[in-house]
This record gives C-alpha cells, structure tokens and sequence, in this order.
C-alpha cells in the first residue's frame, strides 16, 4: 500500500483521545484509528524500511506497569527502526503533527560512559560538535535526557560540557498540522530528515560503540 499522506482525522483523532483515553473511547474509535492513525504509519513505515532497515510501527497501548498514569493509550502514533541496539531512526504523529528524529537511548549506564568519553576526547569529540552545530543551524533541536550540570569528573568549562551532560540525545524536527501533510510529501520529508540525521548516528556507532 502506498503511502498518500495523513489526513486531518489523524490529528483530530489524538486531540479526542488526549480529552478521553479510556478503553471505551478506543472501542468506539478503533475503526477511525485503523483507517486514519495505524494505516497511513504502516505504508510510510513500509516505503522507508527499503533505505532504513525494517520500520517498526508501535502498538497503541501503553506499558503503564512501572508508571502513575495509568491512561491505557499512547497519545502519539510512533514508528521507528534501530541501527543499533538503542541507536535509531524515529517518526510520530500527535494532535501537534508530526515529529521526525533519530535518537540514542541507551539503557546500560556503561553506553552513557563510553558516549561521554569519546564526546570529550579532542580527538573524536570535536567530530560530534561539529555534526550538532549543523543540525542546530538546519533549526533541528537536540533534546533529551541530561544532567543539570557536569557529570562527576568532568570540568564544567569543558568546551562540550553540553553535550557530555546527555545521559541520551534526540535530534528532531517538528512540524504543526498543514495541508502538506494530507499528500505523500511526509513520505520526502521524512526521509531527508534521517539522511541528514545518519552522520549523527554513524558516530556514535563508531565513537561511542553503544552495542554491549
């Protein structure tokens, strides 16, 4: 199936679900949530799995075990696929739009060690720096989990204390609902987004070997 674009119910469809995120609300919905949310993500998925690797498009429910809320669905549709283990490509549509990123989540704190090491070796360090500055000058924000100041053992005037405060980075572009968003054009979008994004994650493949 072709990918032709996310209509305005997609969109619609999260502004109600964030308004009434209950099983019920699902049941009545799930058909408009088929055609609307999971179909349109499927096809997009599909087209770029042939360039990216397999796309894997998420499940709407939430794993609420561990967490306070336990609202039942994600108010997002996510899709992504992993060049690494916690290392990847990632694209979601929301009652805001449409968010596109790639991303490294690591999950061993051993992979948070390695990343900042290389971030500050001014060998390899300066390779990332200068990746980031052009993503940030293409108006990409790098966001993500980190600290609020220098991890123990580094100097807090170190020239890339920024990005060694990341305990996990995510490089994205947002984009409100428009007109664009209802043809293939997402399709184009997306993928130009995670060509830009591949030097990025190459090196933290290479620099930062987030593979156990």
């Amino acid at each position: 199936m072709a990918f032709t674009g996310f209509s305005a119910e997609t969109f619609a469809f999260y502004d109600r679900l964030a308004a009434d995120n209950t099983k019920e609300f699902m049941k009545r919905e799930k058909a408009v949530y088929d055609r609307a949310v999971h179909a349109p993500m499927a096809a997009l998925a599909e087209e770029l799995s042939g360039e990216f690797g397999e796309v894997q498009v998420l499940r709407p429910q939430r794993d609420s075990r561990f967490s306070n809320d336990k609202s039942p669905y994600k108010i997002y549709q996510g899709a992504y696929t992993d060049t690494e283990p916690c290392l990847g490509y990632w694209v979601q549509v929301d009652a805001g739009g449409l968010y596109v990123s790639g991303r490294f989540y690591p999950w061993a704190t051993e992979q948070v060690t390695r990343f900042r090491a290389a971030v500050e070796d001014d060998v390899t360090g300066p390779g990332l720096a200068a990746i980031v500055a052009v993503l940030r000058d293409g108006g990409f924000q790098i966001g993500g989990e980190r600290l609020k100041t220098a991890p123990r053992g580094y100097p807090k005037d170190h020239s890339r204390i920024d990005l060694i405060r990341h305990k996990k980075i995510d490089a994205g572009l947002r984009f409100a609902p428009a007109a664009w968003m209802h043809t293939g054009e997402p399709l184009a979008r997306v993928r130009e987004i995670w060509r830009a994004l591949t030097p990025m994650l190459d090196w933290i493949s290479v620099n930062a070997k987030p593979t156990p």
